[in-house]
């Protein structure tokens, strides 16, 4: 056995930590968004949004569904580790 290959449970365990850094990062360049358009352009985000909502609480509500579609996506991909004959 080489020992500078990771065994199967090592690769799994990185590939995990890679795809949960990587929809960390997505979320906050999403919600970087909505404070950068809070904080600098308050006019934008006070116009009327979807079902007549303005677009601060339309823009919120979408971040809470998709921290909530991101964290299924997440336990879907890494719910099964990968057998020993499966590369990552």
């Amino acid at each position: 056995m080489d020992r500078n290959k990771p065994t199967a449970g090592e690769a799994y365990e990185r590939r995990k930590v890679r795809l949960g850094v990587r929809m960390t990062l997505l979320y906050a360049v999403v919600y970087a968004g909505f404070v950068i358009l809070n904080v600098f352009f308050p006019g934008i985000i006070q116009r009327s949004g979807l079902f007549g909502l303005n677009l601060a609480l339309t823009y919120g509500l979408g971040l809470i569904i998709l921290a909530v579609v991101l964290a299924l996506l997440y336990n879907w991909l890494c719910g099964v580790p990968p057998t020993e004959g499966e590369e990552s």
